[in-house]
């Protein structure tokens, strides 16, 4: 591969970077054709995009970014594959998914501006909450005093009704 070749795909895989909120490197050697083609079909289910790469380029390409990536290069060995997500939990929901059959395997995690070293944060990120899923648990939350103030309105309206009406009756 030329110098301009490789230039290229490291300005490619800085921009994908930049355009993705949370990413995730894992290792998918392991998968033959069809599982690799399967995961791919469930990585665009899911809108992640699934990106294999070069560790020496991916290394590159964090070197160009502002912020400081250098936890990330403990896991920069073997095969690596990047998912990219703007939900934070997706890719780790599938990687733990497909957990029984050890593929892919979690090396590293980007999310939400914070680093995840190793396979045993994978329940970490499963359990982190989307943006979605944080701002229904705040609706909910709000909601929540307001139904138990009109319940009692209501309920309060009706001892009051049946008071009323057993007393225009006497």
């Amino acid at each position: 591969m030329r110098k301009e070749e490789k230039s290229q795909i490291v300005e490619t895989i800085a921009t994908t970077i930049k355009a993705y909120d949370n990413f995730y490197l894992t290792d998918i050697a392991t998968l033959n054709a069809e599982k690799t083609s399967q995961l791919r079909a469930e990585c665009f289910k899911s809108d992640i995009k699934l990106l294999v790469v070069k560790n020496t380029l991916l290394q590159k390409a964090l070197e160009t970014l502002e912020g400081d990536y250098t936890e990330l290069a403990p896991a920069l060995k073997g095969n690596t594959a990047i998912m990219f997500s703007n939900v934070a939990n997706a890719p780790a929901k599938l990687i733990d998914k497909y957990k029984k059959e050890g593929v892919p395997s979690l090396k590293a995690a980007y999310v939400q501006e914070s680093f995840y070293v190793g396979a045993n944060n994978l329940p970490a990120l499963v359990n982190i909450k989307s943006k979605n899923e944080l701002i229904g648990d705040v609706i909910g939350l709000l909601q929540s005093p307001i139904k138990n103030v009109m319940s009692s309105l209501q309920s309060g309206g009706n001892t009051i009704h049946g008071v009323l009406e057993t007393l225009s009756k006497r």
